[in-house]
């Protein structure tokens, strides 16, 4: 008895080894994946800017990061006694104008440093939706909590995506040629839009996608919207806001993300890098006894043979 449909996807190539440098750009499911991939000692970036739902937003960050067109004074606001940049998320929020700088251009240098060595730039799209401020006439980020009479709300065509994307291959592009494009639909539904409005955003990013995927080279699909639907419809693989994906169901597809894309030599350093992590977290009852001074010399001993491998994991 079959009780779940199964999503065939087929293993894609070049796959991604612990020489690989995976930058991850978009929503929230983004660094869910760039969790996992730093947990497991990948060379990965991700979001330097923060969360960027909207094609639009990664789109101009590539452009800035590529083209080296530094953060300066009239990028940022002052609201409530916080600086913000309309191009980043709040985690970028400072105290002072100096600081906020700081932050965006070197979120810039370390990604153009890191880009021009990637090997997969996996960017997951969140929404169609986009809000204009209306004094400044331009496509916003994040919003900051201003209010929403200063913006106005819009959703971006199939055309209008699909010309954007294709300007972040482009910009992308300039600085790495070599790079493979890895693109995936955020499976967390935006309620605050409507259920209804959701769909829309959705259909609107998958049919855009795929208009790219299926005519380009380096250009790759990853179906987890499709997988949270189809593979995992029920209550029981979300949050409790019933909205996003829980820990079980990210575990699924980072799994699936796994057979798909991850060569299977890593599987063997994925597991001891995972049996390391266990160890350090564990929290002996006599931290001075005998037997647990021998585990963590036991572990210390396993820690630098893996470095001696891979000189860059950090633990």
């Amino acid at each position: 008895m079959q009780l779940q449909t199964q999503i065939k996807i087929k293993k894609e190539q070049p796959q991604i080894d612990y020489s690989s440098k995976v930058l991850l750009l978009g929503s929230c499911f983004a660094e869910n994946i760039g969790k996992k991939f730093l947990y497991h000692q990948f060379q990965q970036l991700q979001n330097p800017l923060g969360i960027l739902f909207h094609p639009f937003a990664i789109e101009r960050f590539s452009q800035r990061v590529v083209q080296q067109n530094e953060f300066t004074p009239k990028d940022i606001f002052q609201y409530q006694e916080i600086f913000s940049c309309f191009e980043a998320h709040s985690r970028m929020n400072a105290l002072s104008e100096e600081k906020i700088l700081q932050h965006l251009n070197s979120a810039l240098t370390e990604t153009f440093q890191f880009l021009k060595e990637t090997s997969h730039v996996i960017i997951t799209l969140g929404t169609s939706w986009i809000y204009r401020h209306l004094e400044q006439d331009k496509y916003v980020a994040n919003c900051h909590k201003i209010p929403q009479k200063n913006f106005s709300k819009e959703l971006s065509s199939v055309s209008e995506i699909e010309k954007s994307l294709r300007n972040t291959i482009g910009y992308i592009q300039q600085l790495n040629k070599n790079c493979e494009f890895i693109f995936t639909v955020s499976p967390v539904r935006h309620a605050k839009d409507g259920f209804v409005e959701n769909t829309r955003s959705k259909s609107h990013l998958i049919t855009a996608l795929h208009q790219i995927v299926e005519k380009e080279n380096q250009l790759h699909y990853f179906p987890s919207y499709e997988l949270m639907m189809d593979e995992l419809r029920d209550y029981r693989f979300y949050a409790d806001d019933l909205l996003h994906p829980n820990q079980v169901a990210i575990d699924y597809i980072w799994e699936r993300f796994q057979e798909t894309w991850l060569a299977e030599e890593c599987f063997p350093t994925m597991k001891k890098v995972q049996q390391i992590r266990q160890g350090l977290a564990h929290r002996p009852f006599n931290p001075n006894s005998v037997a647990h001074q021998k585990f963590q010399q036991k572990l210390q001993q396993q820690i630098e043979l893996l470095q001696q491998q891979f000189p860059l994991m950090k633990f």
